[in-house]
């Protein structure tokens, strides 16, 4: 069995970008006019062995029937702008998810914003920081964590749902769930947005549940489960293997076409997953959907670091955040939000140049 795909490379940004879209010597990344690319790797993937190729865009009609159509169908999807979903979002600017952990014991922040007004006066400082989504969870996901009843889940996270869209109507609401009955309560409060880490596999009966509501999902690619995932996670070709998962499910149960993509960093992945993840992010493009990447504080970090680790993390997630960005990632999920739109202000306005 043969198998292609096409990973869009060489980008220009700014009025660099501008000049060689309008002169057509280049195309534009997902709509957006300041990020442009002249150039695409085409992955052949055949039997237990991948080759790659990479060829100006010009050049496709060189190619064999099957993969130039391959190519072209792709490089739609490639290079259209995608539909604004979600309320308040835009998808051609980048987007910050502030994480909200309702939990005694996530890996970072486990308990910090556990009691009402401290979780309230948090999601506030987030969204005054730049934070245009908020992701409430209340079960912990770190390496090694255990399943929690759904009903402990949602005394967590009650009190922060049923307020959020009184208080913050503009602001897109992020419920961070495996449990059916959970999405739907938050639903019926307003949740603009679930996010599965399981990518729906949890509850067999989510995605059935979820067919009334016309609801946008994050779907996220997770090898195992928490409590199992980073024992010796394994892979055929984890870039590959996991663009197959998304496209699979987007095929498959996903009932509309609200979907973002998450491939799940640290997500039973080792740091060499990781780091191809993150450097070949932009073959998910093909897909045609909004990406989403959460590096906030993941360990990898640390395993490139060493003896240079901080508590939070900050340096090395907003250098991760400001590759992804110059990749076309749309939405980054994070901790310091301040800190990271910071270095997106910042970073956005040097590559307009």
């Amino acid at each position: 069995m043969i198998k292609y795909y096409t990973r869009a490379c060489n980008f220009k940004y700014g009025s660099i970008a501008k000049k060689l879209i309008k002169t057509k010597k280049a195309l534009p990344l997902c709509g957006n006019k300041n990020i442009s690319f002249d150039e695409i790797e085409i992955i052949i993937r055949k039997n237990k062995k991948t080759h790659y190729r990479t060829i100006h865009y010009k050049k496709i009609n060189t190619l064999n029937t099957l993969l130039k159509n391959k190519v072209k169908k792709d490089l739609k999807n490639i290079i259209s702008k995608r539909k604004n979903f979600l309320k308040h979002v835009n998808f051609v600017e980048p987007s910050i998810m502030g994480i909200l952990n309702l939990t005694p014991d996530s890996f970072s922040d486990g308990g910090k914003f556990n009691k009402n007004n401290k979780s309230i006066k948090h999601i506030s400082e987030m969204i005054l920081s730049g934070a245009n989504i908020i992701d409430v969870g209340g079960e912990s996901t770190r390496p090694g964590s255990k399943t929690i009843h759904p009903e402990v889940e949602w005394e967590r996270v009650k009190f922060v749902i049923k307020k959020f869209k009184k208080k913050y109507k503009n602001t897109c609401l992020s419920i961070d769930t495996r449990k059916s009955d959970l999405m739907i309560k938050s639903i019926k409060y307003g949740a603009d947005l679930i996010n599965d880490v399981s990518g729906f596999k949890y509850n067999q009966d989510s995605l059935t549940k979820l067919k009334k509501y016309n609801i946008a999902k994050v779907l996220h690619h997770m090898q195992g489960t928490p409590n199992t995932m980073q024992k010796n996670p394994k892979y055929k070709n984890v870039l590959l293997d996991i663009y197959d998962f998304f496209e699979k499910n987007i095929n498959g149960n996903l009932d509309n076409k609200k979907i973002i993509l998450d491939p799940g960093i640290g997500f039973g992945k080792n740091l060499k997953h990781n780091l191809t993840l993150i450097s070949k992010i932009s073959l998910f493009h093909s897909l045609g959907f909004p990406l989403l990447v959460g590096t906030s504080r993941k360990r990898f970090i640390n395993q490139i670091s060493g003896n240079y680790d901080s508590n939070d993390r900050t340096g090395g997630t907003i250098a991760s955040v400001l590759f992804l960005m110059s990749q076309g990632v749309q939405i980054f999920r994070v901790h310091n939000v301040k800190e990271v739109k910071q270095g997106v202000l910042v970073f956005k306005k040097i590559l307009s140049k």
